[in-house]
């Protein structure tokens, strides 16, 4: 610590604008450093002179005042008073008190600063730098838990839900294990706020990464420090279409089942024998109930590519392959529903 920083330090310390623990460390670098201590000692008494010279070219100037406007009121004769000279009456009757008062002041200084270095002990210069160090040592220390703390609270900010309405609910299911999962572009048209709950009514923020209102897709991000990545993802997003008359099957909220289109299914992913994903399904038709339109699965790498392309630093592996062949329906849904989420928004 330089000249310039001691005197920083000690004047932080003499107005009491040091944290405790921080007050506590200079402290004892005052007691074990005489020329600390002195310096403080005589920084408080020249804060304490400065004051008194303020005082008394304040008093001064109040005479001045007094005097001028006793002269304009013609009560005393100011004639041969010529410029600062009209008041030097007036001060000569006071300075003798001013000087007693700044000698006093003086001799204290002197006195109190001859006392403090003859009765405190000398150090050696290492442990004055060990202090020193010390003392820095806990400003960062300290900054660093203020750092802490505001990032606590940024981070409960963020992660404060607060139960709003929700306008829509559908349908959305994994597509890359760190969170990344896909809809449809209609279910969250608009939101402000997008959430996604799984089987176990957990709910997580989540963030829109790309729209293609076009292919009626949306990729969505789970964005919550409640979340942990999952397991390997048991079904396979199919390249190719499904052949005429295949059985499929969709899985999705309001249930969590396996079902006919219902509301709520929007953006749930419909599935072939083997486990493979090979649409997504889309708007129900009203006029036939499980009549449903549904979107290629292939789309689904289409968009990838495309967010790939916007945002270079994304790194999005699907599924390639299915690991549920040779299941029964039941069992495939056992290991899909982990995977399959409730899109809100409000």
């Amino acid at each position: 610590m330089d000249e310039i920083q001691l005197i920083e330090a000690v004047e932080r310390y003499i107005r009491g604008e040091m944290k405790t623990d921080e007050r506590v460390y200079f402290e004892q670098l005052r007691k074990t450093n005489p020329e600390v201590d002195q310096l403080v000692v005589e920084h408080t008494l020249f804060i304490h002179q400065m004051n008194e010279v303020g005082e008394l070219r304040k008093f001064r100037s109040t005479l001045n005042e007094v005097h001028t406007d006793l002269a304009e009121k013609g009560l005393i004769n100011s004639d041969r008073l010529k410029g600062n000279a009209k008041v030097v009456y007036l001060w000569k009757k006071y300075k003798r008190v001013a000087a007693i008062a700044a000698s006093i002041a003086g001799i204290t200084t002197l006195t109190i600063s001859l006392l403090v270095w003859s009765l405190s002990p000398k150090i050696e210069s290492s442990q004055v730098k060990q202090l020193v160090n010390e003392v820095n040592g806990l400003k960062v220390k300290d900054k660093e838990l203020d750092n802490k703390i505001k990032d606590v609270d940024n981070k409960s900010e963020k992660k404060v839900i607060l139960n709003p309405s929700y306008r829509y609910n559908g349908t959305g299911f994994m597509i890359d294990s760190k969170g990344y999962l896909v809809t449809n572009a209609h279910v969250v048209r608009n939101a402000k706020t997008v959430v996604v709950q799984n089987k176990k009514g957990d709910n997580f923020n989540a963030r829109v990464v790309f729209t293609d209102f076009a292919k009626d897709l949306v990729i969505l991000k789970i964005e919550d420090d409640s979340f942990k990545n999952l397991t390997s993802i048991p079904y396979g997003i199919s390249k190719s279409s499904s052949d005429l008359a295949e059985s499929i099957y969709t899985l999705g909220y309001p249930r969590n089942d396996v079902m006919a289109a219902n509301p709520g299914n929007s953006g749930g992913p419909v599935l072939n024998h083997n486990g493979e994903v090979i649409g997504i399904l889309s708007t129900r038709q009203v006029s036939a109930e499980g009549v449903v339109f549904a979107i290629q699965s292939k789309y689904i790498h289409s968009v990838i590519n495309e967010l790939k392309k916007a945002d270079t630093s994304v790194k999005v592996k699907v599924p390639a392959s299915s690991s549920l062949k040779g299941m029964d329906r039941t069992q495939q849904v056992k290991k899909i529903e982990d995977y399959v989420f409730m899109v809100k928004v409000n």
